[in-house]
């Protein structure tokens, strides 16, 4: 397994930020899952991303366990820190 704690610093002028960070984790085969608090979210499903908070500071641990989890770490890293903003 795979993970990384990140603050989520996102343009708050972003709308569907979490559609978007569901396609970028759905470009991996790895099980990905995000842990906010006591918060533990499959970041492939729409339904359950959308119960997660996702404000600028807050800090998320992204979890992934497969054939290219650091690949997904890292490209989730990288939109949530608002370094890749295109799925």
């Amino acid at each position: 397994m795979t993970s990384n704690t990140v603050v989520v610093n996102l343009p708050k002028e972003m709308d569907r930020k979490v559609a978007i960070l569901v396609q970028v984790a759905s470009q991996y085969n790895s099980r990905i899952h995000l842990v906010c608090g006591s918060k533990r979210i499959n970041a492939k499903s729409i339904m359950g991303m959308m119960t997660l908070p996702l404000n600028n500071n807050d800090e998320i641990s992204i979890e992934a366990e497969g054939a290219d989890e650091a690949e997904a770490v890292d490209a989730i890293t990288e939109f949530l820190s608002n370094k890749r903003t295109v799925a």
